[in-house]
């Protein structure tokens, strides 16, 4: 179904993809992975020929997707064939509610009245819509939008799904429901779905085959094959490594089998907490609300300096508004915030911090804004996302990319209290690992932390505290790992693979294991 043949492309410089090729056959989920900026979104852009139609660049090399070669073919010339859902779901949005949406991209297919109701109906229950077909698009959450997004290509029926970071703005339960339903289209409808995903852990148990992107060149073959030498890997392969296991486990039944003597060896964790301190922010009583819909409802909340507090819950439960709050920036119907004047905040979409022309310019104004060295925000930047251009337009960057950018510049004030929403959205392992090194060096030098988050990988390594939201109220707030590892829905992979005992990272694992070494 899709043919990708000696591709190289590149935009003026060094080449983002260098001589890939790789078969995907009809009804076969692939999965493609690789370190942020390795070119996974350029090679979904030329499946679907938006490269080099819409984004320019040379490119040298076929894709060929149900015969068609994109080369020749415009994007409205496979519209019919191809369906794309990017990172971004509110930039793809062309209507105002969800039902119009969905039937959206079926009306200029010229599909009948009669069709597409049936269609919209379909989807809207296949991804949980079902009950916000009326609601407006801007009052959706995050994840709801995607799942939108998601839905008004599904029913235009494409033979060849591409998603770029579907799941990126999903709870772990979203997340689920949405590649279950992937997974059924695959197997039931023989739909072929290229997909790139930086939390593996979501997706790997649901591919056929996998791509993985180094440096512009691609190893594709089977996922044991691939994972077994990919610069990224989810935690459950990162721990079959770690344990010497071999071939190593894609998914958490395939290690949980092989389990027992690990967890024999490893006994019960017993780790340093760090200790918080002052409350630096409070929220009492604080309830929000939206044309009379209650999105926070009398929460009370201490932040503490020294502590890296996770704020989770499923899509819709409040996260975002209870931060908005926290920054000072949120109306509230009742309650009342202190400490806020000292709170700084990255919100969902990164680049509404971004204003200027060059990535250069950016920091600069940074540096100069915070009192900074010169250098400040730069030298954060490269420790999360190493190589982004300066001469780059951060409109032009990948979404790991724009979000490590605002998460540099708001760290550059070194702000008492630091509030990100979602901050992993669109980063790779390696960055996460950068982000949760410059988090806890905040909260060792007596910041406060605050992050909304639904990748529990990234709240296991970096936070001290969970505060779990539902339907605006908290329902769980205690230590990460007696939230983390008591819950079937929140464990990270680890947790899981070697429950009862409660380990939440590999890091954990191998500490322990490499105290074990003669």
């Amino acid at each position: 179904m899709i043919e990708i043949e000696n591709l190289t492309v590149r935009y003026g410089g060094e080449p983002v993809l260098t001589e890939v090729s790789a078969v995907v056959a009809e009804g076969e989920l692939c999965l493609v992975v690789g370190p942020t900026g390795s070119g996974k979104s350029t090679l979904l852009g030329a499946v679907s020929g938006r490269v080099p139609h819409l984004t320019g660049g040379q490119v040298s090399g076929s894709v060929r997707v149900a015969g068609r070669d994109t080369r020749t073919h415009q994007p409205r010339d496979l519209a019919d064939v191809v369906g794309v859902v990017g990172q971004d779901p509110q930039a793809t949005f062309v209507t105002e509610t969800v039902a119009d949406e969905l039937a959206f991209t079926m009306e200029q297919l010229g599909v009948a009245p009669a069709l597409m109701r049936r269609r919209v109906e379909e989807v809207a229950d296949l991804l949980g819509l079902a009950d916000l077909r009326d609601r407006a698009l801007h009052t959706l959450s995050g994840g709801e939008q995607q799942r939108v997004a998601i839905g008004a290509v599904l029913t235009a029926q494409p033979r060849v799904l591409v998603l770029d970071e579907p799941t990126s703005a999903l709870d772990p339960g979203a997340a689920e429901d949405v590649l279950a339903a992937l997974a059924r289209l695959v197997h039931d409808a023989g739909v072929t779905v290229l997909l790139a995903e930086h939390r593996l852990e979501r997706v790997v148990g649901f591919a056929d085959m996998v791509i993985s992107l180094d440096g512009g060149r691609a190893h594709a073959g089977d996922p044991a094959e691939v994972f077994a030498i990919a610069p990224v890997a989810p935690p459950v392969v990162q721990l079959g490594r770690v344990a010497g296991w071999q071939p190593v486990p894609l998914t958490v039944r395939e290690a949980r089998r092989r389990s027992a003597p690990l967890r024999e060896r490893l006994g019960s964790p017993v780790l340093p907490t760090r200790d918080p301190g002052e409350a630096v922010v409070t929220a009492e009583r604080v309830r929000v609300t939206y044309d009379g819909m209650i999105a926070v409802d009398g929460i009370d909340l201490d932040v503490r300096s020294g502590h890296v507090t996770a704020v989770m819950g499923r899509n819709g439960a409040g996260k975002s508004s209870l931060l908005w709050a926290l920054a000072g920036a949120q109306r509230l119907e009742s309650g009342r915030v202190h400490g806020d004047e000292q709170a700084a905040l990255v919100p969902q979409s990164p680049e509404d911090l971004l204003y200027l022309l060059t990535v250069a310019a950016e920091c600069r104004t940074a540096d100069a804004d915070a009192g900074a060295e010169p250098g400040t925000t730069r030298n954060l930047l490269d420790a999360l996302v190493p190589g982004v251009d300066e001469e780059a337009n951060p409109r032009d960057l990948s979404e790991g990319q724009r979000l490590a950018l605002a998460v540099a510049i708001q760290l550059a004030r070194s702000p008492q209290v630091l509030l990100l929403d979602e901050p992993t959205r669109g980063l790779d392992y390696a960055a996460k690992e950068h982000l949760v090194v410059v988090l806890e060096g905040l909260a060792d030098a007596g910041h406060a932390v605050v992050v909304a988050s639904h990748d529990v990988e990234f709240v296991a390594q970096v936070a001290d505290r969970v505060v779990q939201l539902a339907d605006g109220g908290v329902v769980a707030d205690g230590p990460v790992r007696e939230v983390l590892a008591d819950s079937a829905l929140l464990a990270p992979q680890v947790a899981k693979v070697l429950s009862p005992q409660p380990w939440l990272t590999v890091g954990e694992v191998s500490t322990v294991l490499a105290e074990e070494e003669p």
